[in-house]
């Protein structure tokens, strides 16, 4: 949380900005839009619907979560955008998350009735067939009776802790003149779906089911009330906040961290359905929450088992439900048969995920692993896949007795046990790990490779704006550039020096490396952009980002735009600054991207003429990312390149189908298209894909005439939003 109490005299302008809770929110609303979307494949909606869920789900753990605590240091901080207390932010997310459970529920019930049609479907017990009700008393007496663990609360049965995120059936029970609390946990060991025995997709929730038997479990007992709860706990731990000695091995401690997750204070009490005012001010007591920390909805409370249905789906199904398959492609720009490490060193070389295939990365580790030139391979780590072939790659390259060494962050949130893992199996091949930095968390993305050949050092080098996950690549967009030139590779060999000697403040030629050099250098190429605007020359900002909350970069902004700089910006989730007002940002315009893939890369791009400077990075612009972490920007220096991501970033800001464009009134509203082609970027790039086509790569013969002209299509004012 960016929060800070202004000095006198300092008071930030809060003119043009917007919170960053609030602005999230917008986000996930903008996600849950996707799910009343018709163009939108009907079963892919009802997966919008769960992500939505999943989502605000992690932002109450988090975010919510991180605010309680500051509220309970200091009332009198505010946060810098809003210039709202902690308390002050909490009551205003309380109040704009309310309407969205309501339009959850809309979109759910819409969602099941057109499934319905097509044999899916969550039916009520009062729809069973007589068999079908024969079916589940007899699976809820043979399967789930037996491991269910009641409880009644009384002076001998305190009342239980409820861990994080877990369902329980709660219920108000009388036994003569006496009222009690029963809970039922629903226990995880069974199947959450059940499946009712025919040919057509009907299913029903382990909650459900329980719910409508737990007369049968608490049978001493007159049931007056029932509900299915969920409680969200706050789960942002600092580790390093935490005890920790430099005797205990880092692993052992984050294992500590994790244990905790579960037990910590409530922050959020969902309920199926209005719970009987005693009920809920008897949980607010248990729970030390408030009225305004309860939500009730018609929906299932945790809809993670929406994967579940769609693994039953048939194929015909499937075909009418979901996107057409997309398999991503090994890249035109390369030759499958030659071998990757071959090319880099003849070559830059930039892979567009989801668009383009993981592969020819995968195979340049495995190559660097048989190659007897190869010396080292040093890479960081943050989010793996669980069955990484990567990582399996790196072992191998340890055992044929190359020097592997990984910087493995053990703090990414929710990953942390799987990283755990692999960290232990990377250690015992042989491989060094190192666990970053006490203070900054290393979300950089960056690997080395070093070849020794004809008493020559060569480096190829490696930089993305994502993680090293095979699953995500395929889901998730990001560049990925790989290059052998040779300032680069000396700038790669210096950071993971300085990462094994906890030196967050190198120096680097051409890399921009936060804490100490990313947001120096990014506000002195915005200077550089201002300047050249003062002196009437063309001027240039244009930014990718998921999200945009630092404040320094925030002013930067708009001092460009008011210098008359033309400010781009194309940012999925959190946008802190509020284009179109007068004096302040009259020339920033803002679009946000959601659609089938996670817009996830991050571009920078400065200039305005035929110099334009192109860097690709894994920091957003949080004070988190340009402060807290360790992240790299890189610039791209080749001239196929550079035209390639300029041009991808035309598309996008041309967007007229799932881009948004954001209002002066922090709304955001479809655009526009004008009587213009309708264009949908992320369909546009996977038709690019499946044909080969190199549109968007011309040779470097005649660069600077196509950069002018895709520079002077990126911002003229016919490409803003209508």
């Amino acid at each position: 949380m960016n929060a800070v109490k202004p000095e006198k005299g300092m008071e930030n302008d809060i003119s043009y900005t917007q919170n960053r809770e609030l602005s999230w929110l917008k986000f996930n609303e903008r996600v849950l839009d996707e799910a009343g979307d018709d163009s939108v494949p009907l079963f892919e909606r009802l997966k919008f619907v769960s992500i939505f869920t999943s989502n605000l789900d992690e932002f109450f753990m988090i975010r919510v979560g991180s605010l309680f605590d500051l509220s309970l240091m200091d009332g009198a901080h505010a946060d810098n955008k809003s210039g709202m207390t902690a308390s002050e932010q909490l009551r205003e997310i309380f109040k704009a998350v309310k309407p969205l459970y309501r339009k959850r529920d809309e979109a759910l019930f819409k969602l099941e009735d057109r499934l319905s049609r097509y044999d899916i479907s969550r039916p009520g017990f009062s729809e069973l067939e007589s068999q079908e009700k024969k079916y589940v008393r007899n699976y809820f007496e043979t399967y789930v009776f037996p491991v269910l663990s009641p409880q009644i609360v009384d002076a001998h049965h305190p009342f239980p802790h409820i861990e994080n995120k877990s369902l329980s059936v709660c219920m108000l029970l009388k036994a003569k003149n006496e009222s009690r609390f029963g809970i039922i946990p629903v226990p995880r060991s069974i199947p959450r779906l059940i499946f009712l025995p025919g040919a057509n997709i009907r299913y029903m929730l382990l909650e459900d089911v329980i719910l409508e038997y737990a007369e049968t479990v608490f049978e001493m007992y007159t049931v007056s009330e029932k509900t299915v709860i969920s409680v969200t706990r706050n789960a942002d731990i600092n580790p390093d906040d935490e005890a920790f000695g430099f005797e205990e091995d880092y692993r052992l401690h984050m294992k500590k961290i994790l244990k905790k997750r579960s037990r910590l204070s409530a922050v959020r009490l969902e309920t199926r359905g209005e719970p009987h005012r005693y009920l809920k001010d008897y949980l607010c007591e248990k729970l030390m929450i408030n009225g305004e920390q309860v939500f009730s909805c018609a929906s299932p409370l945790d809809m993670s088992y929406v994967a579940a249905i769609g693994e039953r789906l048939s194929p015909v199904v499937k075909r009418a439900l979901m996107y057409r398959p997309f398999e991503p492609r090994f890249p035109a720009r390369l030759d499958v048969g030659e071998c990757i490490l071959k090319q880099a060193l003849k070559k830059d070389i930039l892979l567009c995920y989801p668009y383009e295939s993981m592969e020819p990365f995968l195979r340049l580790i495995k190559e660097a692993a048989q190659d007897a030139a190869v010396i080292s391979v040093k890479i960081t780590l943050y989010r793996i896949d669980k069955k990484s072939r990567l990582a399996e790659a790196l072992i191998d390259a340890a055992e044929r007795n190359k020097d592997v060494t990984v910087i493995m962050e053990l703090r990414a949130r929710f990953d942390e046990q799987n990283n755990i893992d692999w960290a232990e199996r990377l250690e015992e091949a042989g491989c060094r790990v190192i666990y970053g930095f006490e203070e900054f968390k290393v979300h950089s993305k960056i690997c080395l490779i070093a070849r020794h050949e004809k008493n020559r050092l060569q480096y190829i080098t490696q930089i993305g704006t994502g993680n090293y996950n095979e699953k995500t690549a395929k889901l998730y967009t990001d560049y990925s550039l790989i290059t052998a030139n040779e300032e680069i590779g000396l700038d790669a060999c210096a950071f993971f020096k300085n990462m094994a000697i906890s030196n967050p403040n190198g120096q680097y030629r051409r890399l921009l490396v936060a804490p100490s050099g990313l947001k120096q250098a990014l506000l002195a190429l915005m200077d550089g952009e201002i300047c050249k605007a003062e002196n009437k020359e063309p001027s240039g900002i244009l930014f990718k980002l998921n999200s945009l909350t630092d404040r320094e970069i925030l002013n930067k902004l708009s001092d460009a735009s008011n210098a008359g700089v033309p400010v781009r910006l194309v940012i999925r989730g959190i946008c802190c600054i509020t284009p179109g007002i007068a004096g302040k940002t009259e020339n920033v315009t803002v679009l946000s991207i959601v659609g089938r893939y996670l817009e996830h890369s991050r571009v920078y791009c400065f200039g305005g003429a035929d110099d334009m400077q192109v860097y690709i990075s894994s920091a957003d612009m949080m004070t988190r990312n340009t402060e807290r972490r360790i992240e790299i920007a890189c610039p791209v220096l080749d001239a196929d390149i550079k035209i390639r991501i300029l041009s991808m970033l035309k598309i996008q800001l041309s967007d007229n189908v799932k881009a948004r464009e954001l209002l002066p009134d922090g709304n955001y509203a479809v655009r526009d298209s004008g009587g213009r082609k309708t264009v949908d970027s992320q369909e546009y790039f996977m038709q690019e894909a499946a044909v080969g086509s190199k549109t968007g790569t011309p040779p470097v013969k005649g660069f600077l005439g196509r950069l002018s002209v895709l520079l002077g299509q990126l911002f003229q004012s016919s490409l803003r939003p209508q």
